[in-house]
């Protein structure tokens, strides 16, 4: 395996493909010089890659074996065709690119494709729309050149490529650890999944399984700042993908169900997002004055109905000339008709500027329409998301689809999300974090919690430290680099603040398996975090592999590694007399019956931990193997 990156994720990703998987990895990175902070990964990892390293050293010193084929890592500033050659992805299985630049990535996707047809591509891309249209490039660049259909299917196999982005993985994860009770969701073309934290049942009810179980959580989850604070707690973990047994004999615990739904946040009117509404197209106090004078007029034509004994339409006419100043002066009239005329023309001239105003502010709020709005009045309950970047901006969409408002603070004016707050119409506060105010004017006293997303691990304990000293029992979550100091950050601040809860996020935590995923050789859907471990949603073709193919379903899962979930079934198909075949549209089957048999042509979807792929379709599973 190959991998090229220039931040975190690619140590992430190596030592994940090290220690999860065993595979020999070569990872290129910038110089020393330019290179980022590698990250704490945890002990076991740390641990089984030493090991790896130790046997690596001793098949090279013996002799056996292709010394190019020993762990190892390459400076450089780009992935040019010298240096991926010098890489050897001419001979690798699987190359990732996953650098934060897409040019990059896709340049040297490029490259590799020509230098080995049968490469496996993994690439990192933040434009999703370009992500779909160079996988079908590098896929069909795989099919001709090899003439076996190797790259047929993004992730199927040799030759392969897909597409991933690292803000799309975590993104559901981040969104939802800000709201107690928020689903944490997976969704990718048109599979919507979502794992529902549920309470221990009482005595006498029965806990509604979902489509099924996919974890038992640990002892700790009952306490307000919850078990999974940081990436490795060294607290009791939860069980994943229990059996029916085990989720009977378990007490006084909490479970993780899944769940299938549809979208039902508020859809966008198309072609109107830059119209502003009724309500924000004149201000509160210029609407009340806009009703007052009607309530005038109203009370000026009642008042002439009742003096002079007009018809109420003709009435309202003449008290509307009055008030415009048109009509006739009514020096020849009685006493009462005379002075209605005064007062109408007296709330004409009051009408004057307020009529003004009202053609002023319309003409501003037109104007403002595509700006940044500010937080409104009265604002509560609402998340302050700090960081409009790549992850940030990822994370404001998915909050605005659950219909949760939200109010951003963002230094920079160019960022990258600022062009989404506008069209998602989102409140934005301008300014350093840092600086005093700048909460303030993000109502963080009212708020119902706190995502702190800056790419700076420091500003974002800054802002948390602060909202926590303004309002102590704020949720926040932040996004920290460092494991250790993730830890410690967590431990402190659930120990100052026990009622309050407290999470701290790694997005290459989250998004590595992924990645790693998609490197052996399968389609990842997407990724659940339950508590500090991981499970990740594959599809998976059932040929090849003994595990599944001739097995019932009940057969076919294994406690505490995967677990089948769905079906994939094709509607349509052979018309009579040979016609070409009918266009086919896949769904998902759910709840298989325990007796269906998977046959070598299904494909399914399942559910499984990382350990568990790694034994299930790994090329390099150890039997045993701790993670």
């Amino acid at each position: 395996m190959v991998v090229c990156g220039d931040d975190g994720l690619a140590h992430r990703l190596a030592a994940e493909l090290r220690g999860v998987y065993r595979e020999q990895v070569t990872l290129v990175v910038p110089p020393a010089g330019r290179r980022v902070r590698q990250p704490v990964v945890g002990r076991a990892r740390a641990a089984s890659a030493a090991l790896l390293d130790m046997v690596n050293a001793a098949v090279n010193r013996t002799g056996n074996g292709d010394p190019g084929g020993a762990d190892r890592e390459l400076d450089a500033t780009e992935p040019t065709e010298d240096v991926l050659a010098d890489a050897g992805v001419e001979r690798a299985t699987a190359l990732a690119l996953v650098y934060d630049d897409d040019e990059t990535n896709i340049r040297a996707a490029l490259t590799a494709r020509r230098l080995n047809p049968r490469l496996r591509l993994v690439l990192r891309l933040y434009n999703r729309r370009l992500g779909q249209h160079i996988e079908e490039l590098l896929d069909q660049s795989a099919t001709l050149a090899t003439g076996d259909g190797a790259g047929t299917g993004a992730g199927a196999g040799a030759g392969s490529t897909t597409v991933l982005s690292d803000a799309d993985t975590a993104a559901p994860a981040l969104a939802a650890t800000a709201l107690v009770g928020t689903s944490k969701v997976v969704e990718t073309d048109g599979l919507l999944l979502r794992a529902v934290e549920r309470n221990p049942p009482r005595p006498g009810e029965v806990a509604d399984p979902g489509l099924c179980t996919l974890a038992l959580l640990s002892a700790t989850s009952n306490d307000p700042a919850g078990a999974d604070g940081s990436e490795d707690s060294g607290e009791q973990g939860p069980q994943l993908l229990p059996d029916a047994a085990a989720v009977e004999a378990a007490t006084g615990r909490g479970t993780v169900a899944l769940e299938q739904v549809s979208y039902s946040g508020p859809p966008l009117p198309a072609g109107r997002a830059g119209v502003p509404a009724f309500g924000e197209l004149f201000s509160r106090r210029l609407r009340w004055s806009l009703a007052g004078l009607a309530a005038c007029v109203v009370a000026l034509a009642v008042a002439l109905m009742l003096v002079t004994d007009d018809h109420p339409l003709h009435a309202t006419y003449v008290t509307l000339l009055d008030l415009f100043s048109i009509n006739e002066p009514a020096h020849n009239k009685d006493t009462g008709r005379q002075i209605l005329q005064l007062l109408s023309g007296f709330v004409g001239l009051l009408l004057l500027p307020v009529l003004l105003a009202a053609v002023l502010e319309a003409l501003g709020t037109f104007r403002s329409a595509s700006a940044l709005r500010k937080p409104p009045r009265g604002l509560g309950g609402h998340v302050v998301l700090l960081g409009l970047g790549k992850i940030g901006t990822r994370v404001l969409t998915r909050l605005r689809e659950m219909d949760i408002p939200v109010v951003c603070v963002e230094a920079d004016p160019e960022a990258r999300g600022m062009a989404t707050a506008r069209r998602l119409r989102v409140p934005v506060v301008l300014g350093d974090v840092t600086q005093e105010g700048v909460l303030e004017a993000a109502k963080i006293h009212r708020a119902h919690s706190l995502l702190a997303l800056t790419s700076v691990d420091t500003t974002n304990l800054e802002a948390v430290l602060y909202a926590r000293s303004v309002r102590s029992r704020l949720r926040v979550v932040l996004r920290l680099y460092d494991d250790d100091f993730a830890t410690a950050v967590y431990r402190t601040l659930r120990a100052a603040h026990p009622g309050a809860l407290t999470r701290s996020r790694s997005v290459t935590h989250l998004a590595a398996p992924s990645f790693a995923g998609a490197m052996m050789g399968r389609q990842i859907l997407g990724a659940i975090p339950v508590e500090r471990r991981v499970l990740l949603f594959a599809a998976v073709e059932v040929a090849g592999h003994p595990q599944l193919e001739g097995k019932t379903v009940g057969e076919a899962f294994r406690a505490g590694a995967w677990r089948v979930l769905a079906l994939e079934v094709s509607d349509g198909g052979r018309a009579e007399g040979g016609a070409p075949e009918r266009a086919r549209e896949s769904r998902l089957v759910w709840e298989l019956p325990d007796t269906y048999v998977l046959r070598g042509s299904d494909r399914v979807v399942l559910a499984a931990t990382r350990r568990g792929l790694a034994e299930l379709l790994g090329r390099r599973a150890r039997r045993g193997a701790d993670v």
